[in-house]
């Protein structure tokens, strides 16, 4: 089986890549990051012909460059600045920072190693290839989309009829079915319904003149990890200074659980939750985190209904109705839904990420809310960062602070 081209266009990725390769384009192109693919799913098996297939989307990739249209787009975006434009305009992506093989035992070997700067964007590209490589070749893809067909059009009804009541962007570029299928589910919510306000896929979101929508990913916090004169329980604050200065309160939505949400507070002071808009959720369960949030932004004096709660956590839409419900009348809410819009058939969906596992040769991590979302190579580095999370958490508890 030979397919067309799964990404024709450089901007068929997140904006959050924009947002966050900016920053560094900016403030840290020194620095040189590995990423590692991994399938949470178990027993999930890679053929040779569907990693002969991946291999070529990837060489496709990479013969891409940005067009005058979409780099005027970008432009158009409030927050990115002509001399990041200017740097898009010469950047393509490299073929030799990608390593793909088959391994014995039928898992996909991927590592993406080069400039952060460059690195950092093959991600969102390269789920996208693996994802439709697998679907196509493992299923009966036409039938898939029968299945994804029929439970779209129950979930426009669904809104229509007033069943949902939340608003919603949609998120789903790295596990999505297909492109051609994120493509129609975006047009279908837009079109269909009122309740779809924008979407994550930059290239998306010109061809229906919607709202692009991103923060930031665990990805920019752990770089900060590289850095030598950053100690590890203080990258948060770092990465949200540097952040700010950036874009000055505009795009400032910050991610709490890189480093668990309770370390996050520590640094979420005063100013940062003026500078703020507001924050997002990407694990463990929302409704503790979300009361945590609205204590702590009460704490300051702050209205919490000044602001928002993002929530972006392997959401469908009874779950968001009913956070929705619970603190619409607190707080902004808003909601990320990615997986469950854009790949919902009767199989199991993949997840399947690709982690920022080192930068400039030392390990960084995440250590989130969800056990199950902590991924780091290295097990002593990973204690080793848990010691000094619990540390600064121990000694400041014992200052009062």
């Amino acid at each position: 089986m030979k397919l067309e081209p799964i990404i024709q266009s450089l901007l068929d990725t997140d904006l959050y890549k924009f947002n966050m390769d900016q920053v560094i384009f900016h403030k840290h192109t020194d620095l040189v990051g590995e990423y590692h693919f991994k399938c949470r799913n178990e027993g999930i098996k890679f053929t040779d012909e569907m990693v002969q297939e991946i291999i070529q989307q990837i060489d496709h990739l990479c013969s891409l460059k940005f067009n005058k249209q979409e780099l005027n787009y970008l432009r158009s975006i409030r927050f990115i600045k002509p001399d990041y434009v200017e740097f898009l305009r010469l950047w393509r992506p490299i073929r030799d920072y990608v390593n793909v093989s088959l391994q014995p035992d039928g898992q996909l070997h991927l590592v993406v190693k080069g400039p952060l700067f460059s690195a950092m964007q093959f991600e969102i590209y390269l789920l996208e290839i693996v994802n439709e490589v697998y679907f196509r070749f493992a299923y009966n893809y036409d039938e898939l989309v029968k299945e994804a067909e029929a439970k779209l059009q129950q979930k426009v009804a669904d809104f229509n009829s007033g069943k949902y009541t939340f608003k919603f962007a949609e998120f789903g570029c790295r596990r999505r079915l297909s492109r051609e299928w994120q493509d129609h589910v975006v047009e279908v919510f837009a079109h269909q319904t009122k309740n779809c306000i924008g979407t994550s896929n930059v290239y998306l979101a010109m061809k229906y003149n919607l709202t692009p929508i991103g923060t930031y990913a665990h990805e920019y916090v752990q770089m900060y990890q590289g850095i030598d004169s950053i100690p590890l329980a203080y990258t948060n604050h770092y990465a949200m200074r540097d952040w700010y200065d950036e874009y000055r309160g505009d795009n400032g939505t910050a991610l709490t659980d890189t480093l668990t949400t309770d370390l996050f507070l520590r640094d979420f002071d005063r100013a940062m939750v003026n500078n703020y808009t507001g924050v997002r959720h990407d694990s463990g369960d929302p409704f503790v985190w979300a009361d945590k949030i609205l204590a702590h932004y009460r704490s300051y004096g702050v209205d919490p209904k000044t602001k928002t709660l993002l929530f972006s956590d392997s959401l469908n839409f009874d779950k968001a109705q009913e956070i929705y419900d619970r603190y619409k009348d607190e707080c902004r809410v808003a909601f990320g839904i990615g997986t469950f819009v854009s790949n919902d058939t009767d199989e199991e969906a993949l997840n399947i990420v690709i982690k920022l596992q080192y930068v400039n040769g030392r390990p960084v991590a995440k250590v989130s809310d969800a056990s199950g979302k902590t991924m780091s190579d290295d097990e002593e580095y990973l204690k080793y960062l848990k010691r000094s999370i619990d540390f600064r958490l121990q000694r400041e508890k014992e200052k009062g602070r």
